[in-house]
């Protein structure tokens, strides 16, 4: 392995911090360094901002979709753990400082009554651990220059996760059909980007499974109370400065919020 945990972590946290983003993460990589090392690397990262005071909160699935890989130029999913200092309140505006160069990205959020995980989860054990399902956005944000981004990088990122939206509309999963739920995001009105959440693995609780089977090779599990991004059902929109975001589910709710201008 040629990943040194420690240094990397402290560069992503600096980046964080400073909202300066660094030319180099991992890269393509060295012999020997596998996707474990860069999930440690964000394991590390999330034990930092833990012993400061800060609260693990869930986790993420990204880049599942098609056409999120498409976009940025990642063929496999990336994930990582969620934080309380993430959420941010629908309705209310978010500073434009906050991020680097951020996307939005439009996705079911699952809440778990019980705790989920190993490596022979099913769909069907989903269903029985999930509580209910809010409508979220994600803002997504690199901490490398331009997203130039390969797949060690996003996943010592913690999934280039920014910040997390949720709507209070929260529904039984026998309430909707996520297999075929058409949703978009629309900029001061006018609609930027649509999907269905069948593009998320065909359905997001099946995409869910997969993530736990995943990220038990890592010895990880999900915990009754996580709330759960299972990947977006559209291709991510820029985040662009001085614009009322709202995301929609068709049948179901939206969400809003205002990113704030320039400085």
């Amino acid at each position: 392995m040629t990943i040194n945990i420690d240094d990397i972590a402290t560069r992503v946290i600096r980046a964080r911090e400073t909202r300066t983003p660094v030319d180099v993460l991992i890269g393509s990589g060295e012999e020997g360094d596998t996707r474990r090392d860069a999930f440690r690397v964000g394991e590390e990262v999330v034990r930092r901002q833990v012993a400061n005071g800060d609260r693990i909160a869930g986790f993420k699935l990204g880049n599942i979709a098609k056409a999120m890989q498409d976009k940025f130029g990642v063929d496999e999913p990336d994930y990582g753990y969620l934080l309380a200092s993430q959420f941010y309140p629908e309705g209310l505006k978010i500073p434009a400082g906050e991020f680097i160069a951020p996307f939005v990205e439009l996705e079911p959020g699952f809440v778990l009554k019980k705790d989920l995980g190993g490596p022979t989860v099913t769909a069907a054990d989903v269903i029985a651990a999930t509580d209910f399902v809010v409508p979220a956005i994600e803002i997504i944000d690199s901490r490398i220059t331009n997203w130039e981004i390969g797949i060690l990088d996003t996943i010592a990122d913690g999934g280039s996760v920014g910040g997390v939206i949720i709507a209070a509309q929260p529904r039984q999963l026998s309430e909707l059909n996520l297999a075929d739920t058409e949703g978009e995001i629309r900029y001061d009105g006018k609609v930027v980007a649509s999907g269905n959440t069948s593009a998320v693995y065909g359905n997001p609780v099946s995409a869910i499974a997969w993530l736990c089977r995943r990220v038990a090779e890592f010895g990880v599990k999900l915990r009754a109370g996580d709330f759960i991004l299972p990947g977006s059902c559209l291709a991510a929109e820029k985040l662009e400065p001085g614009t009322k975001v709202t995301g929609s589910f068709a049948g179901w709710g939206e969400i809003n919020f205002e990113y704030g201008a320039a400085n």
